[in-house]
């Protein structure tokens, strides 16, 4: 009966953190419609899923002030993202056209380093703090991108679900980019556990 009592428990827990991811995503997803809020809005979302797992007060008023920190500390950041993805969409319309040699395998490369990119993005934002400086927070995603494998595939693997969802209905990119900021604060807990 303890035992049922237990997995009751745990059950509603992970159902109550899935369905804040969700609203998480529609706080990340209206914070980042200029583009260049996006590292803040995924650094406000994923500090929001770690307080809420760690069963600390999480807020949309602590939401938005974390976002506001994350954006006065991090615009640098946003605007080197806009242009790479401006590179990003060159490239792929240079591919598009006719003749181009090989472009198959460099569209899959591009799609490939791209994906990278993005985990690099959503392991820094995972750590972000106010007062944290981003490039000590990117040069350690990095570190753990290369050195913590299985975590980069699990977050690998979430941004081409999150790729494929959009490319089938846009509208999914609310849901599964919430569910993509709880899955890069699972993976930093994992590491900080495997640490101990």
């Amino acid at each position: 009966m303890a035992s049922f009592a237990r997995r009751r428990q745990a059950f509603g827990e992970g159902f109550a953190l899935f369905a804040e991811c969700l609203l998480v995503g529609v706080w990340f997803t209206a914070s980042a419609l200029p583009v260049v809020t996006v590292p803040a809005a995924l650094a406000a979302a994923s500090r929001h899923v770690e307080a809420f797992a760690a069963g600390e007060p999480a807020s949309l008023r602590s939401f938005w002030s974390d976002f506001r920190v994350a954006w006065r500390e991090s615009w640098r950041v946003g605007l080197t993202l806009v242009g790479a993805a401006l590179v990003l969409v060159l490239n792929l319309v240079v591919l598009a056209q006719e003749g181009v040699p090989g472009r198959s395998g460099i569209a899959l490369a591009t799609f490939i380093v791209a994906a990278l990119a993005v985990t690099v993005l959503l392991r820094a934002c995972a750590d972000w703090s106010p007062g944290g400086r981003w490039r000590s927070l990117f040069s350690a995603a990095v570190g753990r991108t290369r050195d913590d494998l299985p975590g980069t595939g699990i977050l690998f693997g979430g941004v081409a679900v999150l790729a494929v969802c959009v490319w089938a209905l846009w509208l999914l990119l609310v849901p599964m980019s919430g569910c993509l900021v709880g899955a890069a604060v699972a993976v930093r807990r994992r590491g900080l556990t495997r640490e101990e």
